[in-house]
Formats: C-alpha cells, sequence, structure tokens
C-alpha cells in the first residue's frame, strides 16, 4: 500500500519573503488577498485532501481554524513556520 503525502504552503499575497524557495520549485504555494479568508483557504486544501499545510506565522494569526478543528485531527498536520527577521 502507498500511501500519498499532499504538502502546501499558505502565505499572504503580499509576503515577499516566505516561501521562496518551495515556490521556486514550483510546490503548492497559496496566497491569500484577505487574510481574513484564511480559514476558508485552510478548509479548502482539507477537503482537496492535503495532509500537510505550513502557514506562514502572519496567515496563522488570522485562523482560528487552526486550533477548534485541527488540534487533534491526527490526519491534517498544521505547521506554523517561524517569521524571517529583517536584518
Amino acid at each position: 500500500m502507498v500511501i500519498y503525502m499532499k504538502v502546501s504552503w499558505l502565505k499572504a499575497k503580499n509576503d515577499n519573503r516566505s516561501f521562496k524557495f518551495q515556490k521556486n520549485l514550483g510546490l503548492d504555494v497559496y496566497e491569500i488577498e484577505d487574510l481574513e479568508q484564511t480559514d476558508d483557504k485552510l478548509n479548502e486544501l482539507v477537503n482537496n485532501k492535503y495532509s500537510t499545510i505550513i502557514l506562514s506565522n502572519e496567515v496563522a494569526s488570522f485562523s482560528s481554524d487552526i486550533i477548534k478543528k485541527y488540534a487533534k485531527d491526527d490526519n491534517i498536520n498544521i505547521i506554523i513556520a517561524p517569521s524571517k527577521k529583517e536584518y
């Protein structure tokens, strides 16, 4: 039996620093224009069978579903990426 793991990255549209490497590789990096829609996008990704969703810290701060819905779901891995420091 082969198990596939779909991974996605989620960031704000105006965030030019997060997940650049993944995007340049052609991986599934999604951008949210209106951060108030973060929970809707999370639900869409889960419905599209993404098992691991990595969010920028900024996007994660707009989600109430992360803790309420997915914290205890063993089939969904939500990872909050730390912010990059500006030097």
